[in-house]
């Protein structure tokens, strides 16, 4: 078990050196932002003043060597566009991201799983041609087209719902009971984008529930159950239910940190103050060090959550890591 978690270990470590690598060489491919920031007729003087503060004056490995070291120390930079540091500004937005995906995740979860189990229920019924209908229409409508459809029917024709997400704001040094309501508050500022965001997986999270459950309930453990005279309903709510659910939450927790991190379009159409909205104004403005925070920071997060599943999954089942 050991050489199982070193190796699962040594993998995490060698994605998150290729993710620093990629990430590095990518923001530096979009342009400079001396030449977005400094004016057109500029002093050259100042021109170099800016390039030496920002450390671009330096050749490329240096650069490279000295970001290295700044992560080994935990240390995402300076803004150039705010001249904050990175890792404030992430936290300080990072809860207007959990908020709405973690709202998202209820709603997909509400539509997936529930249809998914009906589905597998009534196999080639109008219930499971119904749920293949919600499935395909949730896995081929992108988040941005759902979006722009609930602002123009639920915002703009019946006006029932605010269009932007200017009513959440982080709340960085607020009063505990402000910490509390930041959570329950604004919820029609989060109705729209939460679903157009929770749409897409809760079409995949249908397919996994209805495959899960099919296996689970074609098996000779659930015929065993059904012999010895137990009730339908109690099969399936104590038994298949069960036994389906676990590639579902696997499943379920990825997407919950896809949610967070990487809502960009969601969160630039509805103008919500979260993260991926960070990263969309920090590649407008070439901000090197927030493009590169942001993104290490998100892939950390997913990396760390599947070496722990990876690792719980070689104690659950001991084939796994004899076979890694």
């Amino acid at each position: 078990m050991k050489r199982y978690v070193l190796v699962r270990a040594l993998y995490s470590v060698v994605t998150l050196w290729l993710l620093v690598t990629i990430i590095f060489g990518l923001v530096r491919l979009t342009g400079d932002p001396v030449a977005m920031k400094a004016e057109a007729g500029a002093d050259p003087a100042y021109v170099a003043q800016l390039r030496h503060r920002w450390g671009l004056d330096q050749p490329l490995y240096r650069q490279y060597v000295g970001f290295v070291g700044q992560l080994l120390r935990a240390d995402f930079g300076h803004s150039f566009e705010k001249s904050l540091p990175v890792r404030d500004i992430y936290f300080e937005r990072l809860p207007n991201s959990l908020k709405l995906g973690f709202a998202a995740f209820l709603i997909s979860l509400a539509l997936g799983v529930p249809f998914g189990m009906l589905s597998a229920l009534k196999v080639n019924s109008m219930w499971d041609n119904a749920g293949k209908v919600v499935a395909l229409l949730g896995l081929s409508m992108p988040g941005f087209f759902v979006g722009l459809v609930l602002i123009i029917v639920f915002g703009i024709e019946l006006g029932w719902l605010p269009v932007l997400g200017k009513g959440s704001s982080a709340l960085v040094g607020s009063a505990p009971s402000t910490w509390v309501t930041f959570w329950f508050r604004d919820w029609g500022h989060l109705a729209m984008p939460a679903f157009a965001l929770g749409w897409y997986f809760s079409g995949a999270m249908l397919r996994i529930t209805r495959s899960g459950m099919l296996d689970v309930l074609g098996s000779d453990y659930i015929k065993l159950v059904r012999l010895k005279g137990v009730p339908e309903p109690m099969v399936v709510a104590k038994h298949a239910l069960k036994n389906s659910l676990i590639p579902v939450l696997t499943f379920a927790g990825l997407n919950l940190l896809v949610m967070v991190n990487v809502s960009v379009v969601i969160e630039v159409i509805f103008n919500w103050p979260g993260v991926g909205q960070l990263l969309y104004d920090a590649l407008s403005n070439r901000d090197f060090p927030m493009v590169q925070g942001v993104v290490l920071m998100s892939g950390l997060l997913i990396v760390l959550l599947n070496f722990t599943i990876d690792v719980l999954y070689g104690y659950v089942d001991p084939r796994i890591r004899l076979s890694r």
